[in-house]
């Protein structure tokens, strides 16, 4: 019992670093391998700040399995989908932010091929750090 346990468990991990990119800068935060403090968690999203803010407030909220861009995701991905919009209310109610943008970007402007929201409020939006 003992050891299909441990192999199943091994099993997870080899399966996870799969659908990971191995160079995608999100997967390997999500793997622990890049350091960041993280503003909001769940079992499949975690948020962080925008390490090139554009705004007071700048939040990346990110699904922990790799979903390339909006044009890559499948009727599978809702639960990631709704789980990103539901980070995004409690990281405003958190925050009392009054005003806020979500934005997703897409094509050439997507500069992590890792499906990611931003979430921005205040002042001045340089949207071409964006």
């Amino acid at each position: 019992m003992i050891k299909k346990v441990k192999f199943l468990a091994k099993e997870a991990v080899l399966r996870a670093r799969y659908i990971m990119d191995k160079d995608c800068i999100f997967c390997k935060i999500v793997a622990g391998e890049v350091k960041t403090k993280l503003l909001w968690e769940s079992d499949m999203v975690l948020a962080i700040a925008d390490v090139n803010p554009i705004a007071d407030v700048h939040i990346l909220i990110i699904p922990k399995r790799h979903i390339a861009s909006v044009l890559t995701i499948k009727e599978d991905d809702g639960k990631e989908l709704v789980e990103m919009y539901n980070a995004a209310a409690q990281l405003v109610e958190e925050r009392k932010l009054s005003g806020f943008r979500l934005v997703f970007n897409g094509g050439k402007l997507q500069h992590v091929p890792h499906l990611h929201m931003h979430l921005t409020d205040g002042g001045k939006v340089d949207w071409k750090k964006l």
